[in-house]
């Protein structure tokens, strides 16, 4: 789903009746908080190197967004990357940056009220929330 297409996601939704935004947002959370894992997040960015030739290492931010693209690919593409690291791994290239997936239940619940929303999820799709994702970052 490319940045153009997520205003009109968020205006489509935004029709819809507000539970639907929410759970649109909560399918949203889930499905990143699934994606938040070590052998995700240690990928390197796909197109990009230090300068010694190392791999550039993704940032929280840039994981974050790279789980986004994954999965405005949708669900055969995000069902596809737990079998296969390397069907992640082209989704951390730079121009894969879903970071605007993130603003489209706000942006749909917005039109949908007229009020911004204060929302929480159940799930947190934070970098290195995902506890089972990173077991030895547990204490």
């Amino acid at each position: 789903m490319s940045d153009l297409n997520r205003p009109r996601l968020a205006a489509e939704l935004s029709n819809r009746p507000v539970l639907d935004i929410r759970c649109f947002a909560e399918r949203l959370a889930e499905a990143l908080d699934r994606l938040d894992q070590e052998k995700f997040g240690t990928l390197p960015v796909a197109d990009l190197a230090l300068r010694d030739g190392e791999p550039f290492p993704q940032s929280a931010d840039s994981f974050l967004y790279s789980r986004c693209a994954v999965v405005a690919a949708g669900q055969s593409v995000w069902e596809s990357v737990f079998f296969d690291v390397d069907q992640f791994a082209s989704y951390t290239a730079s121009p894969c940056d879903g970071e605007s997936l993130l603003y489209v239940p706000d942006q749909a619940y917005e039109l949908a009220t007229g009020e911004e929303w204060d929302r929480s999820t159940r799930y947190c799709f934070e970098t290195f929330s995902n506890r089972d994702g990173w077991p030895h970052l547990q204490a």
